[in-house]
């Protein structure tokens, strides 16, 4: 039974008291027997890890000054409890990929990954894009 949870678990956030997110193996090793222990039986730990939603990651592309960055991340306020917000400092030597395609294009966002937009905040698709993922997990 376990190595089923286990290997369910490996990429799925896991969202407890600790909003603990799942990434790797060692540290699903470290949260699962607590989980297990908090729980009264096997189906109802599935239950519960299966029936939490998680919460996209939006990632700002963005270096130091930004004043765009900073009026967009002003703009985002509202919306920050829908989203895991991320920024990436294009002007790291470990994000040179970064440098190389967004450093005339800041601020840039990605939702999940994915491109969303760039130079400005669009609120309406930010909103059509997070009920989509909401959709998603329904």
């Amino acid at each position: 039974f376990f190595h089923l949870v286990k290997k369910q678990l490996t990429n799925l956030q896991l969202w407890t008291d600790n909003t603990l997110s799942l990434r790797n193996k060692q540290t699903m090793h470290l949260v699962l027997p607590r989980t297990l222990h908090r729980t009264k039986s096997s189906a109802h730990l599935l239950r519960r890890l299966f029936s939490q939603k998680y919460l996209p990651t939006l990632t700002l592309f963005t270096k130091d000054p930004c004043p765009l960055c900073d009026e967009a991340k002003e703009v985002l306020e509202p919306y920050k409890h829908r989203y895991i917000f991320l920024q990436v400092d294009i002007t790291l030597p470990e994000n040179k990929i970064w440098w190389d395609r967004y450093k005339y294009d800041i601020p840039v966002f990605h939702l999940n990954g994915q491109f969303l937009m760039m130079h400005r905040v669009s609120t309406s698709l930010l909103e059509k894009r997070l009920a989509e993922v909401d959709e998603e997990q329904q």
